[in-house]
């Protein structure tokens, strides 16, 4: 498919965990079934989705500093780096692409370290609370946001 159709996926730390960690929380589906979904949606709309995770924020930040050659969007859950990265945040400002950023559970009904975000501040806007369908939603939006674009 054509690059300015290629979304790409990007998960943070212990997402690697999903249906293991803390399932009252995050759930029981496995990272690969959401990203296994994610990449079924992109088709039927005709979008690539490349999906990666890693627990480096180092890696984390070259996957962001590459993207913006390869594709279109960001959609981002960046875990615990999310309340913590500025590194994180300045990868994503030299983007200059939509941004979804994304969390599985609701942040502003969890502890208080979890209500700011350093990726909010650069995404383009943030779905919190539904669980994986949140994934889905983004990839929604960011779709809604290319096309506008275009």
């Amino acid at each position: 498919m054509n690059k300015l159709n290629n979304i790409l996926v990007i998960n943070g730390p212990n997402l690697n965990l999903l249906g293991e960690r803390e399932p009252s929380i995050y759930g029981d589906k496995k990272l690969e079934d959401i990203e296994k979904n994610l990449i079924e949606l992109g088709t039927k709309n005709l979008y690539d989705i490349d999906c990666v995770q890693s627990n480096y924020e180092g890696k984390l930040i070259e996957i962001i500093q590459n993207a913006s050659r390869s594709h279109s969007g960001i959609i981002i859950n960046a875990g615990g780096y999310s309340h913590t990265s500025i590194a994180l945040m300045d990868a994503l400002k030299s983007f200059n692409k939509p941004i979804i950023e994304v969390h599985m559970s609701n942040i502003y009904r969890r502890e208080n370290f979890r209500h700011e975000s350093y990726i909010s501040k650069v995404a383009n806007g943030c779905i919190c609370g539904f669980g994986d369908l949140g994934y889905e939603l983004a990839v929604y939006s960011i779709i809604r946001l290319l096309e506008k674009r275009n």
